[in-house]
């Protein structure tokens, strides 16, 4: 992992803001979750997805991830 990759991967994240991405979880041992939300902001080391449940039963959660996250593979984003 170099330093262009994570450059990349932040100008990427932070164009997409505002953006309705769905995003693949990898839990552990074989488990994923899947879900959809909005990227909210891009910070330098971090950035956030605002993420709804599909049910309505509960509140909104914001979610922050680490954009070597996406490079291993920890998530996955697509978007909608």
């Amino acid at each position: 992992m170099q330093q262009s990759d994570i450059n990349k991967v932040r100008a990427s994240v932070h164009q997409q803001c505002g953006s309705k991405v769905m995003i693949q979880l990898d839990r552990g041992r074989n488990k994923i979750d899947v879900q959809e939300g909005v990227i909210v902001d891009a910070y330098p080391s971090v950035f956030t997805i605002l993420v709804s449940d599909q049910n309505g039963d509960n509140p909104p959660q914001l979610l922050s991830f680490s954009y070597t996250d996406i490079i291993t593979r920890d998530i996955r984003m697509k978007l909608c």
